[in-house]
């Protein structure tokens, strides 16, 4: 015990003179540290040792509520983008096994859905990128450290293990990129202690059952679409609008969720949820519509209401680093910088950036050429596309209409939108009464785009496809005299003509 005590005084010493060394020397252990393996994090380590800054990267996962924990790459790789878009596919897939008889498909007999197997093939996969993502760092000379890192000052990074033990790094520049989690409401008895999250539900072992998502976000939306899509009882519960921040082309999303299945509890907020001798779990609510108390029964409660950003255990109060008191994000400049020189941030955990992982991929790569001093570039925030995966899939980047309209005036903007029927949905005889798009214009001048939103198969893909254009300058009679691909959801988008502002019906007819 006394060997023991000793050596621990020992280390203790060690990494008190690193810190002073450097202190009397100038110099640092790294050029770079970066606290957050998530995409940006290792986006932004990978691109500093390239252009040969000696960088290391920690990365802690903290279990959820529930006690899920997962390996190396956050939350787009673990328990977002990555399972999400994988469990999506499953529920298109049930969807084009119902069109395929439409299509001459002889299918015998019942089709059902197996959870158990769709969920290890997607956690396989997931751990595959676990493993390519720490291959990538050893190949790339970054120093990968599986600690939970803290700021002792603006060159100093304390890291802590999962058995307490501390190891001290010095470097010139300090990255924060730790991203958020998914958030509980504090105010509902039972929340947390029977309800899961997205950070749970890609690694539940056993089917989620029937399963109420509380909330309005992408991620409930996505999350109850999928599992509607694989024949599961799905419910939303939604306090007020659907998709807030979003142009209200949202409203056309949650009827085609509701024409697909997923039921929708409109202005209701959840006031307790209890289990039952059964195993159950029953879910009170207070209605707003009728102003009555209701409840029901769910196998299980997902919480989709929001996220915290990862930043009360990093120690940014002791350091200054300013905070914005609402959201407990951290105020970045423009080059990502923030209120302690030597220290960044960047991504979700940055306050006002979009919550997307490739703008946190792009902005990480931007910043680790700064730090570098291979470029001054700045990363651009303005028309960044996106998607939101549900049944009926809702592609977007520029302003909604909304926003459009406030910024510009009504008179200002033209909106020319149309209501199309993919060919797919024909022989089919699906519904195609939400595949919409529209696209938002300045109405003088020359037309310049400022918004494209679009509802239909594979949204993602055509709003990526215009989205260089777009972030080009493009104007309306730039789309006018693009060529479309025939028979494709896409060539709408260069064949609109109709403006709102007409009252004409907007319905494509024809081929």
């Amino acid at each position: 015990m006394a060997a023991f005590c000793k050596g621990k005084h020992r280390w203790k010493i060690n990494n008190l003179l690193r810190v002073f060394t450097r202190n009397l020397t100038g110099k640092c252990e790294y050029d770079l540290v970066v606290i957050g393996g998530g995409s940006g994090g290792l986006a932004c380590s990978k691109e500093a040792a390239q252009l040969g800054l000696k960088v290391a990267v920690l990365d802690y996962v903290e279990p959820s509520a529930q006690g899920t924990k997962w390996g190396l790459g956050g939350t787009c790789v673990n328990v977002g983008c990555i399972p999400k878009k994988l469990m999506h596919q499953a529920a298109l897939l049930g969807t084009a096994l119902k069109d395929a008889k439409k299509f001459g498909w002889q299918i015998p007999g019942s089709v059902c859905h197996d959870w158990a197997t769709m969920a290890d093939a997607v956690q396989n996969h997931v751990r595959s990128l676990n493993w390519g993502h720490r291959v990538q760092l050893q190949d790339k000379k970054v120093k990968y450290l599986n600690l939970r890192g803290s700021l002792v000052n603006e060159h100093t990074v304390k890291g802590l293990n999962k058995a307490g033990k501390e190891t001290i790094l010095t470097a010139k520049n300090i990255v924060i990129a730790t991203g958020g989690r998914p958030k509980f409401p504090v105010n509902v008895p039972g929340a947390a202690e029977y309800g899961i999250t997205s950070d749970d539900i890609f690694w539940l072992r056993k089917s989620p059952g029937k399963t109420l998502v509380v909330g309005a976000s992408y991620v409930s939306l996505e999350c109850a679409g999928f599992l509607t899509g694989i024949s599961l009882d799905a419910t939303v519960m939604v306090r007020s609008i659907a998709l807030r921040g979003f142009d209200q082309i949202a409203g056309l999303v949650t009827d085609y969720m509701e024409a697909y299945g997923t039921r929708f509890l409109w202005k209701c907020v959840p006031k307790r949820v209890e289990r039952l001798a059964s195993g159950a779990l029953q879910v009170t609510w207070a209605n707003a519509s009728t102003g009555s108390e209701e409840k029901d029964t769910f196998d299980s409660v997902l919480w989709a209401v929001g996220r915290a950003p990862e930043t009360k255990i990093l120690g940014l109060d002791k350091l200054g680093v300013k905070l914005n008191s609402e959201t407990g994000k951290i105020i970045v400049a423009a080059d990502e910088s923030t209120s302690v020189p030597n220290i960044y941030a960047f991504g979700d955990i940055g306050e006002g950036r979009p919550e997307l992982t490739p703008t946190a991929v792009k902005a990480g790569k931007l910043l680790a050429r700064r730090l570098a001093g291979h470029s001054t570039e700045l990363m651009n925030y303005d028309n960044v596309p996106t998607t939101v995966f549900t049944p009926l899939e809702y592609g977007c980047m520029g302003l909604s209409e909304e926003e459009a309209e406030r910024r510009h005036g009504k008179d200002g903007i033209e909106v020319y939108h149309a209501f199309y029927k993919p060919l797919e949905f024909t022989v089919a005889d699906r519904d195609a009464s939400q595949c919409y798009l529209k696209v938002i214009c300045e109405r003088g001048g020359h037309q310049t785009i400022l918004g494209l939103h679009f509802t239909g198969p594979n949204a993602g893909e055509v709003t990526q496809g215009f989205a260089l254009g777009i972030q080009c300058g493009a104007t309306y009679s730039h789309l006018l005299q693009t060529v479309g691909i025939h028979p494709t959801c896409a060539e709408e988008v260069v064949k609109v003509s109709i403006t709102k502002r007409s009252g004409l019906d907007a319905t494509v007819t024809g081929c």
